[in-house]
């Protein structure tokens, strides 16, 4: 008997002892959440139909060079305003190398006016598949650029078909994280055009194939911001796909300025070496989401794969410009449908009435245990505080984020860790009403209660399991301290409380037990 409450005993304090090292100190291990420190509130919609647009115009460009290789020619080949691609054959004799060309790809033949026009378009399924891919991926490039942000337990999660539900504690600068967020990052390189007069083409006489594009420049002197115009060739030579890296560097030779240097991977390499070897002379124009950043003169072959970006930057701009290029551009825009934002001061005022109701609430609840049960009702106090010990070393272990209702479930957990030790105690003294002794009541009491406690503890747990699977946000915040509370109790109601009781037993003879 005194072996087994040994073991017991060291049992519980190398728990205990655990819990202590894994949540001090509490402001480093758990982190809170955006109710009780403030910080934004964003619902996204992803443009599903852009991407569908985006993807059909690929697929055209693919479709165009595959027709170029086979030789096959046509008076007609673009993208209508339904995604559907319309090609017609010069000759009726390349009506069947089209087809055979067009089985390459995921499109359906579908009827389209005009004689001799065929067109083909994506099929339901297909359609279906690139709307939640771009969600899929859209979400992923948000959170890669979260985390390179810096920001602590971010909440990113898909809402419906087409939304992402995203939650940013702590962040002091709400206009430069949305920037982040939403910058679309699409990267292409364009040769830009001075053969042709550009007042010509800001007149409207924009020659085919070509467009005029703006780079916003600052006069370091009066701080005035002016727009100068670009005339591009609009197919892209180089595209952000092949990048491997992006990193902020300064530009000692120019008033130390920051620039973003960018790194292609071997196939982005080969192409732009082969585009700079063949443009010497010529300016290459670096444009992000149709904005000219900067608009160099290939002097020579560049032959490692990097180039820089520079463009008047702040350190943040320059810094938030590689974050988004590292992350990977968006595959559809992104509208933001809500924005809130939750202030410091809001949160600190939670904080103080939940910490208030949980302190006023285990005041009370050690007040009437003590009272209606004595002794043992301070055994049961002893095992409420350890509880509260364990549940906070169990979220300093696994780094979980405090809400608000995290709050409220802690507080329901006191509750159902006294009503546990109740139970027992209504039990211990139905045993020594038929005459038992105190230590077979005891033993009487923590067996008979022990089922009881365990189903009403195990369906609450599952509950609280579908709640964090299925919840969201404050949802799962509650589910959190829940099942984690849920356990704790039922350790220290039933393992804990009953080895103090032994504890005490062993030592005194007691003939009537305090209860």
């Amino acid at each position: 008997m005194k072996k087994d409450l040994n073991w017991r005993v060291i049992l519980i304090i190398i728990v205990l002892g655990f819990a202590v090292w894994s949540a001090l100190p509490l402001k480093d291990k758990i982190s809170l959440g955006l109710d009780l420190q403030g910080g934004m509130h964003l619902i996204l919609e992803v443009e599903t139909d852009k991407a569908v647009e985006n993807a059909a115009f690929r697929m055209l460009d693919n479709i165009k060079n595959d027709l170029r290789k086979e030789r096959v020619r046509y008076t007609t080949l673009r993208k209508d305003e339904n995604n559907t691609i319309i090609i017609e054959p010069r000759e009726e004799k390349d009506s069947p190398k089209i087809e055979k060309i067009i089985e390459n790809y995921p499109l359906q033949k579908t009827a389209v006016s005009g004689e001799g026009k065929q067109g083909y378009a994506f099929g339901s399924a297909h359609t279906k598949r690139i709307k939640e891919n771009a969600v899929d991926q859209a979400l992923e490039t948000i959170r890669n650029r979260i985390d390179q942000f810096g920001v602590n337990e971010p909440t990113l999660q898909r809402q419906g078909k087409d939304r992402i539900l995203i939650q940013l504690p702590g962040i002091d600068d709400p206009e430069r994280a949305i920037k982040l967020i939403g910058q679309t990052a699409l990267l292409e390189f364009k040769l830009v055009n001075d053969e042709y007069g550009l007042d010509k083409a800001l007149r409207g006489n924009v020659p085919t194939g070509h467009e005029v594009l703006y780079q916003k420049r600052v006069d370091k002197v009066t701080g005035s911001v002016k727009q100068v115009p670009y005339l591009l060739k609009k197919r892209a030579l180089l595209t952000g796909e092949y990048l491997t890296n992006a990193e902020v560097r300064i530009d000692s030779q120019q008033f130390n300025e920051p620039y973003v240097l960018i790194v292609f991977d071997k196939t982005g390499s080969r192409l732009f070496k082969k585009i700079t070897r063949e443009s010497v002379g010529k300016k290459l124009a670096i444009i992000l989401d149709n904005s000219v950043y900067s608009a160099p003169v290939i002097q020579e072959e560049i032959p490692d794969g990097r180039a820089q970006i520079s463009g008047m930057f702040s350190m943040d701009e320059a810094h938030d410009l590689s974050i988004v290029l590292r992350a990977g551009s968006l595959p559809a825009p992104v509208k933001i449908l809500e924005n809130r934002t939750v202030g410091p001061s809001l949160g600190r005022d939670s904080i103080d009435k939940g910490l208030n109701s949980m302190i006023l609430g285990g005041i009370l609840v050690i007040i009437f245990m003590f009272i209606y049960y004595r002794f043992s009702g301070s055994i049961a106090n002893l095992a409420l505080f350890l509880n509260i010990v364990l549940i906070a070393g169990a979220m300093g272990y696994f780094r979980a984020t405090l809400t608000l209702p995290g709050i409220a479930g802690i507080i329901l957990t006191i509750g159902m860790a006294v009503d546990a030790n109740v139970l027992i105690f209504e039990r211990i003294r139905e045993e020594m009403r038929l005459g038992k002794t105190v230590r077979a009541s005891v033993d009487g009491g923590f067996s008979k209660a022990f089922l009881t406690i365990l189903d009403a503890n195990v369906t609450t747990l599952i509950a609280s399991v579908f709640l964090f699977q299925f919840g969201t946000g404050p949802v799962k915040g509650f589910a959190v301290t829940l099942i984690i509370g849920i356990l704790a109790s039922m350790f220290t109601a039933v393992f804990v409380s009953r080895v103090v009781f032994n504890f005490a037993l062993s030592r005194v003879q007691v003939k009537k037990l305090s209860i």
